[in-house]
């Protein structure tokens, strides 16, 4: 994996160009929401997610006012529970009850949901939102892209370091109610966290179809 030495300090912006995710498949929103805590935090954040709100908003600005989110999933990294991600893509969706469509498969439980593997255009016309509930610096696990690794369609796992190298790092360090926009399917990892803080992170899933046949997507 490359090093990193530097973030992408022109993506941490109050005012988002609406191109910058076809430049390189990320950019940052600075606190589109008011810090909060506790109950009022996530009754606020899941408020929030509608695409007249701060956050669901984000995902409108790129794939239109017909965008929904379609899974949400709340990581709580602490001391206790600090964990590594090697370098990956996204690959699949979460979808209530299982159909048999043409392209999609295979099938896995995933954070106790169903999920399945879609053709990559679906994943490509999707965008993933994470929602920083505590500050991320460098020593607290902050996510790694490889920024354009999107455009390279599914990735197999043994051309991944490849790509990454061709792509580079960036580092997607944030405030407390920071919002990090990319790519669903690009290229991203995280190391274990170096000095012991929290570190809550809401991912939230947006998509702008619906599925073909019988599947639905599961929502939030």
């Amino acid at each position: 994996m490359n090093s990193v030495e530097t973030v992408l300090s022109s993506r941490r912006e109050r005012s988002i160009d609406p191109h910058s995710l076809l430049w390189n498949g990320c950019s940052l929103a600075k606190r589109p929401m008011s810090p909060a805590s506790g109950s009022s935090a996530r009754k606020g954040c899941w408020l929030s997610l509608a695409t007249d709100g701060p956050i669901g908003s984000l995902a409108a600005r790129r794939l239109g006012e017909m965008a929904r989110p379609v899974r949400a999933i709340l990581f709580d990294r602490t001391a206790s529970r600090n964990w590594s991600l090697a370098w990956h893509q996204d690959r699949v969706v979460a979808v209530r009850a299982r159909r048999e469509v043409k392209g999609f498969g295979p099938w896995k439980r995933k954070h106790g949901a169903l999920h399945v593997a879609p053709p990559f255009e679906l994943l490509a016309g999707m965008l993933t939102l994470r929602v920083h509930l505590d500050p991320v610096p460098q020593t607290n696990a902050p996510l790694l892209i490889a920024p354009g690794s999107h455009r390279f369609g599914r990735i197999q796992e043994a051309d991944v370091a490849e790509v990454v190298d061709k792509c580079g790092v960036a580092m997607c360090l944030a405030e407390a109610s920071d919002v990090w926009i990319y790519a669903t399917p690009i290229l991203h990892a995280s190391e274990r966290a170096s000095v012991a803080a929290r570190r809550r992170v809401l991912q939230v899933d947006y998509a702008v179809s619906e599925l073909p046949g019988e599947l639905q997507w599961l929502g939030v």
